[in-house]
């Protein structure tokens, strides 16, 4: 989860921008956290106010050159931490925040980069690795066991052929260790080619949410986020596919409306409501920009309004993707 998404090597897209900067107006000024910094787009366009303030975060170390370099241009008004956005309680931060915002994609560069090896296309030893990891796809695919692999290609990638693929995986391994293109033909062996996705997109995906342990980042960043921002602060997620988009609806709904004890019961009026919903439905890109940037097509904009400061209420967001955070913790045998 990292942040905005280039559709070529020279330009850069942050995704819905435009409908982001109208919903946190920074030219009235402020200070504003950028948890997805990656090559800077978002930063960049709230640094053009300049009342703004902008404290950004990312995992990646590539991303620390271009931070440095805003850091020179902006003196004083940027701050830049390579850090999980997990971890954005533990960063100091002396103003009020207007505004929390997390981009889920990946950019151009890291997906072509062949040392991150992101893309079924790379050739070589598997990575996946965004910064800050314990482990590699490497040892994912080469050391868990046929139930552990196929829970995590069933529930982070969705993907219907999950337990053929998996005990296809552990017996082919037998006879060496499986590289990205050892991986790839596995997968293309058990599907058939159908529509414009490859074969390999959602296999590939759930090992990345699993390698950077994304389902955890992306609780614990909504929660931690929820915990510093003042109330009157915004938090903003974009999201590139549907299990993302799943965890942060439900976050923002059940933090936002009356609660229903039963079926019997009518809803009780919640008063201790920590968020105001700004826009039930998600925001997606227009047909211009998706033209301009095609890989923005898939993304989707949430958002609400902090109202109120309350003790304890991320027990049930926890326990409601408790599934997954298991799945993610067979991390813990690497």
């Amino acid at each position: 989860m990292n942040a905005t998404i280039l559709s070529d090597s020279e330009k850069h897209y942050p995704v819905l921008l435009d409908e982001i900067l109208s919903i946190i107006s920074p030219q009235n000024g402020g200070t504003f956290i950028d948890c997805t910094f990656g090559q800077g787009g978002y930063s960049k366009a709230l640094l053009r106010y300049n009342n703004t303030n902008v404290i950004a975060l990312d995992r990646d170390p590539n991303s620390t050159i271009i931070a440095e370099k805003i850091k020179q241009d902006k003196k004083g008004r940027f701050s830049f931490y390579n850090k999980k956005f997990s971890e954005i309680n533990k960063i100091e931060i002396k103003n009020k925040i207007n505004a929390i915002l997390f981009d889920l994609g990946y950019s151009y560069l890291q997906i072509k980069d062949p040392n991150k090896g992101l893309s079924f296309e790379t050739k070589g030893k598997l990575n996946m690795r965004l910064g800050l990891n314990d482990f590699s796809a490497n040892e994912v695919i080469n050391k868990l066991n046929q139930k552990e692999l196929e829970l995590i290609f069933k529930y982070f990638g969705e993907d219907k052929d999950s337990k053929i693929i998996s005990k296809k995986i552990v017996k082919e391994r037998t006879k060496s260790d499986l590289n990205t293109e050892k991986l790839v033909h596995i997968i293309n062996s058990v599907k058939k080619k159908s529509g414009k996705i490859h074969n390999a997109t959602k296999i590939f995906q759930a090992i990345r949410i699993f390698v950077n342990k994304e389902i955890s980042e992306l609780i614990y960043g909504l929660i931690n986020s929820t915990r510093i921002l003042d109330t009157g602060g915004i938090i903003l997620s974009v999201s590139f596919h549907s299990l993302e988009d799943k965890i942060i609806k439900y976050f923002f709904k059940s933090l936002s409306e009356d609660k229903k004890t039963s079926r019997y019961f009518p809803l009780q009026n919640n008063n201790n409501k920590l968020f105001k919903l700004l826009s039930k439905k998600a925001i997606r890109p227009s047909i211009n920009e998706i033209n301009i940037n095609r890989p923005s097509r898939s993304a989707k904009l949430r958002y609400a309004l902090k109202i109120e400061n309350i003790d304890n209420f991320e027990k049930d967001f926890i326990k409601k993707f408790s599934k997954l955070l298991e799945i993610e913790n067979l991390s813990k045998k690497l």
